[in-house]
Order: C-alpha cells, then sequence, then structure tokens
C-alpha cells in the first residue's frame, strides 16, 4: 500500500538486501540459507498451525542443496537460561555450519546466545552488557557460525538486532547481551505467519514495538541520529495505533498485519540506532507477572511524565500522532513540560484501555512491593547500566531510589503527581 512506503523505504535504508519481508517468503529461505553454509540446524518454535510453515522451510531447505542435520525445540517465553542450555548443548554436538531459527524473539535470542556460548564458551554470564561478544572473538580469533532468523511475530525485532535478552527464572530477572557480532547476517519476516496470533501475542508484540520507538526517540535528542529517529518513530508509532486495534478485531486483517510487521520492523531499527530505556529496565523484573512489551507499555507513561521537561520536541511529535490517532484532544501539542508529559501519558494509557490492557501496575494479578523493590536493585546493577545511561535524563545507581522509586509507585497506583523532575520542585511542594 502507498501508505506503507515510507516504512518500507526506512527498512530497506535500515537492512538493505540482507532483510526480506512480506507475504509468501518461505520459499526462499533455502537460497538464502544456502548462501550462508550447507550443514544447517533449524531451532524453532511450535505453535498452532506452526508445523505446515515449519514443513515449507524443510522443503525449501532440501531444494537449495542446504543439509538439515537436526531440528531443535526453541526456547520457552523470556528464554529461560534452562532452554539456552539445552540449545547450546545441542548445536555444539551438531556443528553446523548455519544456524537457522523460526520463532519470536525468544526464540532468536536464545539461537544468538547459544553460539555465543558454542563457539567462545565460558557461560552467559560472561556476555550479559555492551560488546562483550566482540571483544571475546577478537581475543581468540574465533568467529561465530552464521544465522539466518526468521521471525513469526510482530514484537521484539529480534531477527534485525544486536541483542540477546535471557532470564534467570530462579529469580525472575532478565538480563541483556547488546553486541553488533550476534546480529543475524540475514532475516526474514513472512507475515503470512502472523495471521493466526493470538489477540495477547499481537497486542504485547505491538505495544513492545510502540516502546522501542518511544523509548529510542526520547533518549536520542543531541544525538547525530536524531532526524532519522523522528522519522522511525513517527511512522513505526502511527502504524500501530492506526492497526493494532483494527486487528484485534479481525485477526485475519492482512493489511492490518503488514501494518504491525513493519511497525515493529521500525522499532527494531529504533533499537539499532539508539538504546531503550526506563521502561525497558523495568520491565525485566517483571517477567513473573507481565510480558515483556505489555510491561514497557504500561510503564513508559510513567517515564514520560518524569522524561518531560527534557524532551518537549520528541512529545510534541508523540501528541502530533496520538492526536491525529483520536487519542489526545486537539491542542495537546501546544502544552509545554510536565503538562505536556501529563497528557501524552494520558494518551498512551488510553490505547492500553482501548484494547483492554491495564495501565497500572495495581492491576496486575501478582503484582506487589516486592516487584518494585527487584526493579530498583536491578537498576542498580552495573550489568544494566547501559538502560541508565540511555535516559534522557541519566540517573546514576546514587539517583535510583530518589527518582525512580517515585515513577514506580506512580505506576503502581496511577498517580502522576508522585514522579518527581530532576532538579524542579516537586508538584506538591510547588504551591
Amino acid at each position: 500500500m502507498q501508505r506503507f512506503e515510507k516504512a518500507r523505504e526506512l527498512l530497506r535504508d535500515f537492512k538493505g538486501d540482507a532483510y526480506l519481508s512480506g507475504f509468501n517468503l518461505l520459499s526462499q529461505v533455502g537460497p538464502v540459507a544456502a548462501q550462508l553454509g550447507r550443514k544447517a540446524v533449524l531451532i524453532r518454535d511450535a505453535f498452532p498451525g506452526g508445523a505446515r510453515f515449519t514443513a515449507d522451510i524443510v522443503a525449501s531447505l532440501a531444494s537449495a542443496g542446504v543439509q538439515l542435520l537436526s531440528t531443535i525445540d526453541g526456547a520457552a517465553p523470556n528464554a529461560p537460561r534452562e532452554d539456552l542450555a539445552r540449545i547450546t548443548a545441542r548445536v555444539r554436538e551438531l556443528s553446523p555450519d548455519v544456524l537457522v531459527s523460526f520463532g519470536g524473539g525468544s526464540t532468536i535470542d536464545a539461537a544468538k546466545a547459544g553460539e555465543v556460548l558454542r563457539t567462545l564458551g565460558g557461560t552467559v554470564d560472561d556476555y550479559f552488557g555492551t560488546g562483550l561478544v566482540t571483544r571475546a572473538l577478537a581475543a581468540t580469533g574465533k568467529k561465530l557460525t552464521p544465522h539466518l532468523a526468521i521471525q513469526t511475530a510482530a514484537s521484539s525485532g529480534a531477527h534485525l538486532t544486536k541483542y540477546s535478552n535471557i532470564t534467570d527464572l530462579a529469580t525472575g530477572q532478565k538480563k541483556l547481551i547488546v553486541d553488533d557480532a550476534i546480529v543475524p547476517a540475514r532475516a526474514i519476516f513472512d507475515f503470512e505467519v502472523t495471521l493466526g496470533a493470538p489477540a495477547a501475542l499481537t497486542a504485547d508484540g505491538a505495544l513492545d514495538g510502540i516502546a522501542h520507538s518511544l523509548e529510542v526517540l526520547y533518549g536520542a535528542v543531541g544525538k547525530p541520529y536524531y532526524a532519522r529517529m523522528q522519522e522511525v518513530a513517527r511512522e513505526g508509532i502511527r502504524l500501530v495505533l492506526d492497526y493494532l486495534p483494527r486487528v484485534l478485531s479481525d485477526p485475519h486483517d492482512r493489511e492490518g498485519r503488514e501494518a504491525l510487521g513493519l511497525a515493529t520492523d521500525l522499532g527494531a531499527y529504533a533499537i539499532m540506532l539508539g538504546g531503550t530505556n526506563g521502561g525497558h529496565l523495568t520491565s525485566f523484573s517483571l517477567i513473573d507477572i507481565l510480558s515483556h512489551g505489555r510491561a514497557c507499555a504500561m510503564l513508559n507513561p510513567y517515564y514520560t511524565v518524569f522524561f518531560a521537561p527534557a524532551v518537549p520536541e520528541p512529545l510534541r511529535l508523540v501528541a502530533q500522532i496520538c492526536r491525529d490517532a483520536g487519542y489526545a484532544p486537539r491542542g495537546i501539542e501546544n502544552l509545554q513540560g510536565r503538562e505536556l508529559g501529563i497528557a501524552v501519558a494520558q494518551a498512551l494509557m488510553a490505547l492500553e484501555r482501548r484494547i483492554g490492557v491495564p495501565a497500572t501496575l495495581s492491576e496486575v494479578p501478582g503484582f506487589t512491593a516486592a516487584h518494585i523493590e527487584r526493579a530498583l536493585a536491578a537498576a542498580k546493577n552495573p550489568q544494566l547500566k547501559m538502560k541508565l545511561e540511555n535516559m534522557p535524563i541519566p540517573l546514576t545507581a546514587e539517583m535510583v531510589d530518589e527518582y525512580m522509586g517515585p515513577v514506580l509507585h506512580a505506576a503502581a497506583t496511577g498517580d502522576l503527581s508522585l514522579i518527581k523532575n530532576v532538579g524542579a520542585p516537586h508538584p506538591a511542594n510547588a504551591l
């Protein structure tokens, strides 16, 4: 469609010929994989209706002369350490020269991390943080096996990015490998696969796409990529606001599914331009009660108020998008400072309510004050400090309790007045 052309143009600029997206593309898996290697393992998700897509992939590999050594079950949601260990061990046994992953973000992330452990050894803890895989490769002279990532869900954009999220289920804490070395060499997203996605997965994935674009936009002010990030955010957020309710109403809406696929791919572009921050950081501590995309969506309105004084131009852009999509009143973009932040936060929460997502943590079954304590403790962990540094108002570990604490208490209650802005009097004391 013509209204998708700008999104497609941006994605071509991002990935060039290394990425294929559209409908009916699984027949291309074999020819693409054959460019990378001749002995493959397929790490794949199991999902309703997925068997026929897996069969298409297997047939395409065979027709292209790629030997399939084995298929391996993918990872559970949030890529638990246990699944990472299982996948790593099996890939180590098989010694493929090309990895093919077919799944959502968790399976693709586990494939990325599994190949790191197979090639470099050690434990996953050795690579949490930024650039540690590249450093180890340089020190050893080793290379990672090429990876063809085939996405199945409009969500994390894992098929296009340098991120691998791995979760310790025992502690309920997710941590992150960030490294250009783990970006899949090639990627395919056949939107046909998403037509049967359940409503919850569809909503969660689309909300994750918004979070990627929104958080990077906030953090891009003053950076060389800010103008490009404005384009990416404008298209990505607009597509979700316009099409998510429509797809939830009609899951087989092909135009809507394409829109969400493009939007979340743009979210992936965003997190390759810059980094996420508050919403993502806190979401890592809520994995036992919320999906990742839903957690980010619920938290970002509150971080929006906190960041407001530092991001007036991004806020006006988001306000205009929300106004045009019917989630905010006319004139919202004329507000200033904290008032603009509150108005944008309310517009984002209006989307959540429209699609049936809670707007406060207290509405989430299983939420307790312990989740806030866990999130505050995690924010002080050096392995996650890139999220604090990516904030448009950077925080140190020493500032977390004073400023992030009120944001999380506001998210629990819905009371935006609890949020403190750095360097400004608290609203309750400003009379």
